[in-house]
């Protein structure tokens, strides 16, 4: 966290801290509606198998599970009065979430779609499937529920944060607020997310199918 320099780009930032998270919130909701749309050309991502849809799924719960580890110390760090690594933790978080972000617009933008034979997932095989498959979808409802509401909330806390001193953070600005509601919503979304990823890949059975279109 630091003092921006009035007269530039951080200043401007900082003076105008909600126009910029406005701003930067549509250009990553056009980006993913846009790749999952088709909008985005194909060649701006790279052609991958199944395998490696695969395994990108994988990385991705592994970067998020860090992801989560690191809020939650930055939320505990921040509450023991230690400022530095609750900073650290919350950027880092932040820098994991953009890695999250181009692994996840490359595994659905060079992954089979709709103009290659489609892979169907027929999840949740043996006892209890159906109980287990309300929990999965109910769960992954409210991970991307909150995803999506949650990101100009932790674009604002962040934005605020770099651009602001700890002492003007906590004398001219809500981040105390907004970082506390960001940081929970984040964490629940990102937990939920990783559940979900456990029990269909690691809990529960599945099967491909291969439907060609």
């Amino acid at each position: 966290m630091a003092t921006a320099d009035a007269s530039g780009p951080l200043g401007t930032v900082k003076r105008y801290p909600r126009a910029t998270v406005a701003v930067v919130s549509v250009v990553g909701y056009a980006l993913v509606i846009g790749t999952f749309a088709g909008v985005v050309p194909e060649s701006v991502f790279p052609t991958l198998t199944q395998d490696e849809v695969n395994l990108l799924s994988h990385a991705i719960a592994a970067v998020n599970t860090v992801t989560t580890a690191l809020l939650v110390l930055g939320w505990r760090w921040i509450r023991a009065g230690e400022v530095r690594k609750h900073a650290a933790a919350m950027s880092a978080s932040f820098g994991l979430i953009m890695v999250f972000l181009v692994m996840y617009l490359a595994k659905v933008g060079g992954g089979p779609g709709e103009k290659h034979i489609i892979i169907r997932e027929t999840a949740f095989l043996g006892a209890y499937a159906g109980a287990v498959e309300v929990a999965y979808l109910v769960m992954l409802a409210v991970h991307i529920v909150l995803s999506v509401l949650t990101v100009p909330v932790v674009l604002y806390a962040v934005v605020l944060g770099w651009t602001h001193t700890p002492e003007e953070l906590r004398t001219e600005t809500p981040h105390r607020k907004i970082g506390r509601i960001a940081a929970g919503t984040w964490i629940v979304s990102l937990a939920l997310g990783v559940v979900t990823y456990v029990l269909l890949n690691w809990v529960y059975a599945y099967e491909f199918v291969r439907v060609a279109r």
